[in-house]
């Protein structure tokens, strides 16, 4: 009996130290449960503050940036309305004087017109003795055109003019030293049949030397100003008729003495 009364005893005393063993073990595992969730519950938090504060980053972006383009589109908006108040400004300061420069361009072109048809009815009078078929005068884009044929003025292939064209240029010079403000073009044309001489190796060649000569005796033997006057040859490229006749090819071997208004003045004006 007392036998076993110890080894009750003994059993109770292991009993309660089990009991004690392990009600430290359970609430170690509670406190590393409850740690684990407020690092969990802090990482979370920490996450959406990091995101939080990306957000606020990016809208503190958006809002300088908006700020930037509205600055900027206030200058350009100043900027226009500085130029509109301008414009504005200069059109009615200059309404009258805009009135006034239309009228003179009107009278300038209108004066030079009056002066292109003197000059081709004194030209048309200085030159009424020779015939239709050996020249012409008229108008066209508002230049004076004197077209002078060859039978006129050269023998076949040369550029040397003939007693007769040296007649005409000198009536046809008087008119031009006394008219101002005009210049000179002189061009040589051909027909389409190829040439090729000592002289001239092709069209090109016979109608410069045919207008230069003519240039000569318009300014070394009649006077002319030579800083009016200009010497071109076309060749047989701008045919007035077709060259498949022989009349045809006639009426293209001409030279024509064009003859400009000068508008200096009038582009002067313009450019104000």
């Amino acid at each position: 009996m007392k036998k076993t009364l110890h080894i009750l005893g003994f059993l109770t005393l292991i009993i309660s130290l089990s009991l004690t063993s392990c009600g430290p073990s359970k609430k170690l595992v509670l406190s590393e449960a409850r740690v684990d969730k407020l690092q969990k519950d802090n990482a979370d938090k920490q996450s959406q503050l990091d995101n939080t504060q990306s957000q606020l980053n990016d809208c503190n972006s958006k809002v300088k940036n908006l700020n930037q383009s509205t600055t900027s589109l206030q200058n350009e908006n100043a900027s226009v309305l500085n130029d509109l108040r301008a414009l504005s400004a200069e059109s009615k300061m200059t309404i009258a004087d805009q009135a006034k420069r239309l009228q003179t361009l009107q009278n300038m072109i209108q004066a030079q017109k009056d002066v292109m048809s003197k000059l081709k009815n004194s030209i048309a009078d200085a030159l009424m003795n020779y015939k239709s078929d050996e020249l012409s005068v008229y108008t066209k884009d508002g230049n004076v055109y004197v077209s002078l044929q060859e039978k006129l003025l050269f023998k076949s292939g040369s550029d040397v003019v003939d007693p007769k064209g040296k007649e005409a240029l000198k009536s046809l010079a008087q008119v031009l030293n006394s008219t101002r403000d005009i210049t000179v073009m002189i061009e040589g044309h051909t027909d389409n049949v190829p040439i090729k001489t000592n002289l001239f190796k092709d069209n090109w060649d016979l109608s410069t030397a045919r207008a230069t000569s003519i240039v000569r005796i318009l300014t070394k033997d009649n006077g002319f100003d030579s800083n009016r006057i200009t010497a071109a040859g076309r060749g047989e490229f701008h045919p007035v008729k077709p060259n498949e006749t022989a009349e045809g090819r006639a009426g293209n071997r001409r030279t024509e003495v064009i003859l400009s208004p000068d508008l200096k003045e009038l582009y002067k004006l313009l450019d104000q």
